[in-house]
């Protein structure tokens, strides 16, 4: 089937292209002017009304999300947000019963009898606790390949650019092992273009740090604590067969936490953490000349030690660390805050990638001493398989918003065709779209069907409502929207221009619906919907209705359930991982605005 469908592509492909050869290239844009007088074929534009209708969204299902939100984010139209995260903690690869140390506690409760002269009570002693949360990278952040950041180029097209101006290209520095960005790498007062004497690869790396909202140049407070609520896997009213559903809105139990681990200023930095390598006495070589260990920029704070003395290293051997559920029975969870203490901040996280690590001493028996060895436990929060992608663990993002306004609030719920459409990511807004007129567009589609049309492009164009944007002052837009069947949830985008078979799964190729901008501020979203209008016209596919929303990730196509007004729904996943929002014109507008009007645009092709 996937063949014959790849064959109709083909040759619908190349009729396209000889007609478009044929045509002399007469503009597109009039309506009903053909190509020329003699040919069979003309090539025109049509344009028909589609429907829109806004919804409000009371909350959103926020566990075992790709990522979490936490902090504190004003936006100028919709309101404030407080987003706060509360995590099971899973021991090290989620196995239990762990030995600190060498030996396990049994074996060291009976040292004196044990046949291993070695065996000893190790009096395991927390030293230090590091919990580690990486910030998000702009995955395109380094167009030319030379090693600086995009944000920081100084030409990021042009990798023989000089960023740091002193003589040396960005990619000459990056084959050398200087920095681009610091004429003087290692600070001896020889710039690098003269400088011969200079260890290679020292120093921290600037990367473009992605989904920060809010003022990234001031400290704000960070605050972790024992959670006491606890997080369940299963579904108890479903009889434990279905996952737990936790919501955006969800009530804890009152004074759910309890011990304070962190609670302090942290400040967002830019640059790579720099670990160096440390000298192993038992060889000849010394390793404290190799390159330092680089770990991503992040939050990276101390936690109180006696806490993990006293409920993890203590507890080696008892039933509280036997399995992971009898740890997360016993130790449930981390709640994480982050408040703004001068400018709100907000800052999306990846907490699959959180760690916590407990460095610790131990007792060694060498030889007829005793010495001191330290070694490392690594707890997480929740976990990803990487085989199948799947969340491993529970946590959950709660969201506090503001009301609406009377304005937006008043036009959501109306089941009216919409003047604007309201767009709020999380627990916010989307729409819905019905093309062509409201009885499914049947008679439209039908005659389309009887002229034989052959759809070269259709698309759907948003235009942002540039005086309300402005109005409001400093708004985030989103650099994308997410088009996506209502039934299906599954995106809309066009396979057409993507050449190579094997990668027409991913959409972040060739989706649509970024931002087009003018004079740095934005004008519209252009969504590509051929494909979705030749399924319907071709393949007599449902003309189904569907679903826009902002998204932080054209490639997070899973979809939670979401508690509308009256109603539960499957939506994007996309739309919950996401605290930005816009303003867009809908389709009943007034004459005065008709240029900005919601329209389905087909060009097409038909027999003379």
């Amino acid at each position: 089937m996937k063949i014959f469908f790849r064959w109709v592509y083909a040759v619908m492909a190349g009729l396209i292209l000889m007609l478009t050869t044929v045509s002399c290239n007469e503009d597109l844009t009039t309506i009903g002017d053909g190509i020329l007088a003699d040919d069979p074929f003309k090539t025109n534009r049509a344009v028909y009304d589609v429907f829109v209708f806004n919804k409000n969204i009371n909350a959103v299902e926020t566990n075992k999300l790709p990522i979490y939100q936490i902090g504190t984010y004003n936006d100028p139209l919709y309101g404030n947000t407080e987003a706060s995260i509360t995590s099971q903690l899973r021991l090290q690869g989620g196995v239990g019963n762990p030995a600190f140390g060498l030996f396990s506690q049994q074996r060291e409760d009976n040292s004196l009898n044990d046949p291993d002269e070695t065996a000893i009570e190790e009096n395991e002693t927390v030293k230090e606790v590091i919990l580690y949360i990486p910030f998000l990278q702009n995955p395109n952040g380094d167009r030319d390949l030379d090693g600086v950041a995009d944000t920081f180029d100084a030409d990021p097209e042009d990798p023989n650019s000089d960023s740091d101006g002193d003589g040396l290209t960005d990619n000459d520095e990056r084959i050398l092992g200087t920095n681009p960005l610091n004429v003087d790498t290692d600070g001896d007062g020889i710039e690098d273009f003269e400088d011969t004497d200079y260890v290679v690869n020292r120093f921290p790396r600037k990367v473009d740090l992605d989904s920060i909202y809010g003022n990234r140049e001031v400290p704000f407070n960070f605050k972790v604590e024992r959670s006491t609520y606890f997080l369940r896997d299963l579904d108890a009213d479903a009889g434990f067969l279905e996952s737990q559903e936790y919501y955006s809105t969800q009530e804890f139990s009152p004074d759910f936490v309890s011990d304070i681990l962190f609670d302090g200023e942290v400040t967002i930095s830019d640059e790579e953490i720099l670990v160096p390598a440390e000298d192993d006495p038992g060889t000849e070589a010394d390793e404290s000349l190799n390159e330092p260990t680089r770990i991503q920029p992040g939050i990276q704070v101390a936690l109180d030690p006696t806490f993990f003395q006293d409920n993890i290293l203590d507890k080696e051997g008892d039933t509280e660390l036997l399995s992971q559920a009898n740890f997360s029975e016993f130790l449930r969870g981390l709640h994480m805050s982050a408040t703004p203490i001068t400018d709100d901040i907000l800052l999306i996280l990846d907490i699959t990638d959180a760690t916590i690590t407990i460095n610790y001493e131990y007792n060694k028996k060498e030889g007829e001493g005793i010495v001191k060895e330290e070694a490392d436990y690594e707890l997480s929060l929740i976990t990803r398989d990487l085989t199948f992608g799947t969340i491993i663990g529970n946590a959950v993002n709660t969201l506090v918003n503001a009301p609406f306004s009377s304005e937006i609030a008043n036009d959501l719920d109306t089941n009216e065709n919409a003047d604007r459409i309201y767009l709020k990511g999380g627990s916010g807004a989307y729409a819905e779209i019905q093309l062509f007129e409201e009885n499914n567009g049947e008679d439209i589609l039908n005659q389309i069907k009887t002229n034989n049309w052959i759809v070269n492009e259709a698309n759907l164009i948003f235009y942002v409502d540039r005086e309300t944007l402005d109005m409001a002052g400093n708004v985030n837009e989103p650099p994308s929207l997410y088009l996506f069947n209502t039934e299906t949830n599954n995106p809309i985008y066009d396979l057409s221009i993507v050449s190579d078979p094997d990668v027409r799964n991913r959409i972040n190729i060739n989706y649509g619906g970024s931002l087009e901008k003018e004079n740095d501020k934005g004008v519209r979203y252009k969504m590509k919907i051929t494909n979705h209008i030749n399924d319907i016209i071709i393949r007599d596919s449902a003309n189904v209705t569907l679903g826009l929303a902002v998204t932080a990730d054209l490639a997070s196509t899973n979809s939670k359930n979401a508690v509308l007004d009256m109603t539960e729904e499957d939506l994007p996943v996309a739309a919950t991982i996401t605290p930005l929002s816009t303003v867009l014109f809908g389709s009943n507008v007034p004459a005065e605005e008709e240029d900005m009007q919601l329209k389905l645009e087909i060009f097409y092709t038909e027999p003379n």
